[in-house]
């Protein structure tokens, strides 16, 4: 037989991964206090906001479209199409930036109060689930026993509610991308009507549904770049959650002479992610808060003043000097300001309108009746939100004729209209090519809206 391979054994667990390198289930106990009423509070108004955002109205359009149909994008009052694409490069960098200051200052701190993940995951998810299977303890012991009925009953009840609430957030999520006037419709329609729409909300509820009741913090610890990318973002003197050692250690209970930490675990038991706080810095800590606020309730208990599991440096922990503004804190900000600069330069440069004249394909000129005749398309571009009308003409050497069959157009909101010019020149007063413009004007703007493409007529003598 072939020879037994032995896989390593770690010696205790880590976060939510046990000393065999199996995934422990991690079930978090109840906790309470200053952070935890402040972290409620911003999960309430950030998932407000959210829901908010397709029904706000700026400037007659949703505050946030991005109707990829149609090729629209509404973004605060702003309207963009296609053609704005390259902005994107400025969004994405512009993110980037955001996370690496906000790292250096404030360590993870986007990760516990305001990413997506930990807000729907411990503001909704969480929270319905000790509202139907009860307290830590209450689901320990339903796990020792023998399942009864009433916890089945109970944990059907949880997944029924967990695939309501993942299908309220599809339907959500879905409203950024056609609007809520649309989701309204599509709702009570049969989903044969819309099977592209019907298939994205099936496809995102399935997502949300097995993120949220199995695979948890598994997706900040394992799927999630920004948290492996903390040992390089974050330093010695960014504000992290940590343990202070000097003064809790070491260990012991009430009335022995030892440090203020008397090893009650529930720093430990509190925590999503299933780590003690107490062994330092770690990769799965997402600075929650949770172990601030238990810690601070037990020194409460035992009269102890608080903060021994605090908000602080590494050095302030280590009883070292501290630093807010340093190098890479000068350099973030250097590249946050250009950047906001150039974006805002873009921006003001970008043009509501856009036009752009091109050859109707076949030869480039055609001679016929004594006449030399260009034929050229004129696309005119509207990036506005509301429709626009424009009149056409044309200017050029005297011996050029101009034939417009449509001299008036109504340029539709974030639309585009084609318009055909025809050119034509007598064959005997052709001494050369010759340069010809094409003008559109926004009828009713003040200062008029005028854009204008110059042309080369061509030609061949005789």
């Amino acid at each position: 037989m072939p020879e037994r391979v032995h896989l390593p054994v770690v010696s205790s667990a880590a976060g939510s991964i046990d000393a065999q390198g199996h995934r422990r289930r991690i079930i978090p106990a109840d906790v309470s206090g200053r952070f935890a009423r402040l972290r409620t509070l911003t999960f309430a108004l950030l998932i407000g906001l959210w829901i908010a955002l397709p029904w706000i109205k700026v400037k007659g359009a949703p505050a946030v479209l991005l109707d990829v149909e149609a090729r629209r994008f509404f973004l605060f009052g702003l309207t963009f199409n296609a053609q704005d694409a390259w902005l994107c490069f400025f969004l994405v960098s512009g993110a980037a930036f955001s996370l690496f200051y906000v790292t250096a200052l404030l360590g993870r701190g986007w990760c516990g109060w305001a990413c997506p993940q930990t807000v729907f995951l411990e503001g909704v998810f969480r929270r319905v689930e000790r509202l139907i299977e009860g307290s830590r303890e209450h689901r320990l012991r339903d796990q020792r026993s023998n399942h009864g009925v009433r916890v089945a009953l109970r944990s059907v009840l949880k997944h029924v509610a967990f695939i309501i609430l993942a299908l309220g957030v599809a339907h959500i999520v879905l409203s950024y991308f056609v609007s809520i006037p649309k989701v309204w419709a599509m709702v009570h329609k049969s989903p044969l009507d819309h099977l592209e729409a019907f298939g994205w909300v099936v496809f995102i509820t399935a997502a949300l549904y097995g993120n949220f009741v199995w695979f948890r913090e598994q997706m900040c610890v394992v799927l999630c770049p920004y948290g492996r990318m903390q040992s390089v973002l974050l330093d010695d003197d960014s504000l992290i959650v940590g343990y202070d050692e000097k003064r809790g250690e070491p260990r012991g209970k009430k009335g022995t002479t030892t440090g203020d930490c008397v090893d009650c675990n529930r720093c430990v038991v509190v925590c999503p992610t299933g780590i003690d706080i107490r062994r330092g810095l770690q990769l799965d800590c997402i600075a929650c808060t949770a172990c601030i606020d238990a810690c601070d309730d037990v020194m409460d208990r035992l009269k102890r003043p608080r903060g021994l599991i605090r908000y602080d440096s590494q050095n302030g922990l280590a009883k070292k000097p501290k630093r807010v503004l340093r190098p890479r804190v000068y350099l973030y900000t250097v590249m946050m300001l250009v950047g906001a600069t150039v974006l805002t330069l873009s921006i003001r440069k970008r043009t509501d309108f856009e036009m752009n004249v091109r050859r109707l394909q076949g030869a480039p000129y055609t001679v016929e009746n004594g006449e030399i005749r260009n034929a050229v398309d004129v696309h005119l571009v509207n990036k506005r939100g509301e429709a626009a009308a424009f009149d056409f003409s044309v200017e050029g050497p005297p011996n050029v004729t101009a034939m417009i069959p449509v001299q008036h157009a109504l340029v539709p909101s974030l639309g585009n209209v084609h318009v055909p010019v025809f050119l034509t020149m007598p064959t005997d007063t052709y001494t050369g090519d010759a340069p010809v413009k094409v003008k559109a004007v926004r009828t009713g703007s003040n200062p008029p809206d005028e854009l204008a493409v110059t042309l080369t007529f061509l030609g061949a003598k005789k």
